[in-house]
């Protein structure tokens, strides 16, 4: 094995070298080739539009990490957040290769707001794998806003904003038609993805479309392969422009993405514990926005924006607990649960409208609103075989039993806001300050819950078990605020230096709401009257935008109130049976507001051109959580961790990259949590700048990750269980020709 990775090493660097020399016989290409080699001292001059108006880095007070196209294609990449795990501040997490999340800032899932293209993605807070069901060959970039600098997006934006920008064609004024192929291949689990595109456009109107299929094997870890990690998925994405009349554009986008027999390794989060199956999950966005720019000479744009998001979720488990219990006549009755099958579907409905003005040359204003909703009905199917044993230990009986349940009742989250930001500038540039409000109502809806709907025993179907009322049917109100107040002072030269401070909210979601979980002598239960969650932050940061030297580094303190945990409590419950009710008390564990926190640290990154092509750049960050009032470690806090690497970029060649990243022990742990031990892992990156053959062109990607096949566990992945050991020793290649 050891010879393949070396041949496949000489290989990547022989076909890399090979392409030294090649000129570039299009302006086109020979531009794209010098954006990708100035990606040294370029990174304060990217574009974003996470503030709802195009600005460049530099000039936003807030902390930012961009992730680009070509970022992601230097990496094996297996899913968004792998690339984003290399960022300062940003660590990723999850339940598998697959099903991934990342963390910032101590904070993930509900905590973060996560949008693409625009659009909330909403799903269930558990095993979200929001990140994964996003195509890495159809991104443009990422914008990550680190902490709750943005009081734009409403509920959840406590530690951060995940803006997913996807590829797009454009306007032009000659028509075009363009296009590329690629595939991947990754060792570790044999990983196979196949991509293409195209597009076309012209002065009126501009298209585009792709597709993506991937199929992977169990990863190798350096204790072997891992069960049940593999999995399969197929994106299409179809995007259409036109400009009816002057200043006004029409956009219509459809996104399908879909992934079948993902497998969820370790099973610890579920009770048992279970074998975990993704059978079948898919995300399906279907989106329009219409713009009208250069209204008058205040007023710069009014866009309307409608998305419309369905994600499908059916997982199949396979519990491994077996129970007994003594009955009355001396015999015994054995429990196997053969099958669980829980389903979920989650609607998404939103719509907005944002005007932007230009009151002066150093002022920008923007004011809107928008609505969203989520609607939630779920539907679980429990296989179990129930054995009757006699004291001789002969099963006399055997009855199968199919039980029909609503885990969470059905139930709808409406979310309406109201949103201004101003942004002022002094005259020579020297101070910006960036201040925004919103004003949020939020209504839940359920309809009443039980934990069994049927019964279906030997056959013959009971469509009126005996059966508790989980949730009675409800409609709960609430409001709240955020704000958001940043400033950008350019202290001299190069640097500047920046203040932010931050109101920010989560209201309580459908699941931390409605969650009804029997394990039998007690219960994990939800509560519809929860508050929603506050938090006061505040970042301080410095950077340096030279020449030859890229600093940014960042002290932050986020404190949050009414932190929704589960606390010891009571379920008072009622059993309906035929026309008779009764009522009866269980032990619980309830979700509450009853918790504080406190979270601190640092994060930083730096480029430093040492001379000609060869660039060391590195990172690192630290993040310390606290339950204020249990006296606690909070659970899945990140440990220190860093980056140190050098790469070298041929203008004409490519580019070669060499890192170390790692991690130290991590010790403060919440009840449950596992210590994880301290790694360093070394990786290796090359890609040839593209190589033009007559009107198209060829770019070759090629790595190693984790050339020592370190054994290493990721903290963010302990909820796996015995089975958390990250993938060994993977060699990956891409190549794309465009035409």
């Amino acid at each position: 094995m050891n010879k393949l990775y070396l041949a496949f090493f000489v290989f990547s660097i022989t076909v890399t070298l090979s392409s030294y020399g090649q000129s570039q016989n299009s302006q086109s290409l020979k531009n794209d080739s010098t954006v990708f080699s100035e990606r040294i001292n370029k990174i304060g001059e990217v574009v974003i539009s996470g503030f709802r108006v195009d600005r460049k880095v530099k000039d936003l007070p807030a902390p930012i990490s961009v992730i680009r196209n070509l970022d992601y294609q230097k990496q094996s990449s297996l899913t968004l957040s792998n690339a984003l795990d290399r960022e300062p501040g940003i660590s990723m997490g999850g339940d598998g290769i697959w099903s991934t999340n990342i963390n910032i800032r101590g904070l993930s899932e509900n905590r973060l707001v996560t949008l693409i293209d625009g659009s909330r993605v909403e799903t269930a807070t558990d095993l979200a794998a929001s990140m994964s069901m996003t195509d890495v060959w159809e991104i443009d970039r990422v914008e990550v806003i680190k902490g709750a600098q943005s009081s734009l997006y409403g509920t959840g934006a406590m530690g951060g904003i995940v803006n997913i920008i996807t590829k797009n064609a454009h306007f032009s004024d000659k028509p075009y038609l363009s296009g590329n192929i690629g595939s991947g291949f990754a060792s570790a689990n044999t990983l196979f993805s196949g991509h293409g595109d195209l597009e076309a456009g012209s002065k009126k109107w501009h298209m585009r479309i792709g597709g993506t299929y991937g199929n992977a094997d169990d990863i190798r870890t350096p204790d072997g392969e891992m069960p049940n990690s593999q999995f399969k998925y197929n994106n299409v994405t179809t995007r259409f422009g036109y400009k009816p009349f002057k200043n006004h554009v029409l956009g219509i986008q459809y996104q399908r993405y879909q992934a079948s027999d993902v497998g969820i390794p370790g099973g610890d989060a579920f009770p048992g514990p279970a074998e975990a199956t993704y059978t079948d999950i898919g995300r399906y966005l279907l989106s329009a926005n219409y713009e009208i720019t250069d209204i008058s000479e205040k007023l710069k744009s009014v866009k309307f924006g409608y998305f419309n998001q369905y994600i499908d979720r059916n997982v199949s488990l396979l519990p491994n607990t077996v129970t007994e219990t003594t009955l009355t006549n001396g015999n015994k009755q054995r429990t196997t649960p053969d099958l669980m099958t829980p389903n979920g579907r989650h609607l998404t409905n939103g719509g907005q409208v944002q005007t932007t003005w230009d009151f002066s040359p150093n002022n920008t204003f923007i004011a809107g609103a928008d609505i969203w909703s989520r609607k939630l009905s779920t539907d679980r199917t429990k296989y179990i075989t129930i054995d009757i044993i006699n004291p001789a230990g002969t099963i006399i009986k055997t009855n199968i039993v199919e039980r029909g349940e609503t885990p969470i009742p059905e139930s709808s989250f409406t979310s309406t806001g109201i949103f201004f930001q101003d942004e002022a500038r002094l005259p020579g540039g020297k101070l910006t300050v960036i201040s925004g409000g919103r004003l949020d109502g939020v209504q839940v809806r359920n309809k009443e819950g039980y934990d069994v709907d049927y019964i279906i025993m030997n056959g013959v179907e009971n469509s009126a078990p005996a059966r508790r009322i989980t949730f009675d049917e409800g409609v709960e109100n609430s409001i709240s605020w955020s704000a958001n107040a940043g400033l950008l002072f350019k202290a001299a030269g190069n640097t500047d230096l920046s203040v932010n401070l931050a109101r920010s909210f989560r209201a309580p979601s459908l699941e931390e709401r409605f969650k009804y979980i029997d394990l039998g002598n007690y219960v994990r239960l939800g509560d519809p009257a929860l508050k929603p969650e506050s938090g006061l932050s505040a970042d301080m940061g410095i950077r340096t935008w030279g020449k030859a030297v890229n600093f940014r580094m960042d002290f932050f303190i986020n404190r949050l109130s009414d932190m929704i945990v589960e606390a010891p409590g009571d379920f008072i419950y009622t059993t309906i049976t035929g026309t008779d009710l009764s009522t009866d008390t269980l032990p619980a564990f309830i979700n509450s507001n009853v918790s504080k926190a406190l979270l601190y640290g640092f994060d930083m990154q730096f480029e430093y051109n040492i001379a000609g092509g060869f660039v060391l750049n590195g990172s690192a960050s630290y993040t310390r959580g606290k339950d204020t009032e249990a006296e606690e470690d909070l659970p899945l806090i990140p440990p220190l961790r860093g980056r140190l690497g050098i790469r070298y970029t041929h203008n004409k060649t490519g580019t070669l990259e060499l890192s170390a990243t790692g991690a130290a022990k991590q010790e403060k742990i919440a009840e449950g949590e596992q210590v994880t031990d301290g790694y360093i892992r070394l990786d290796l990156s090359l890609n040839s700048e593209r190589i033009a053959i007559g009107k198209t062109a060829l770019q070759l990607f090629a790595g190693i990750d984790n050339i020592t096949d370190t054994r290493y566990t990721n903290h963010l992945s302990t909820n796996r269980g015995s089975i958390s050991i990250e993938p060994g020793r993977n060699a990956f290649m891409r190549i794309i020709v465009s035409f």
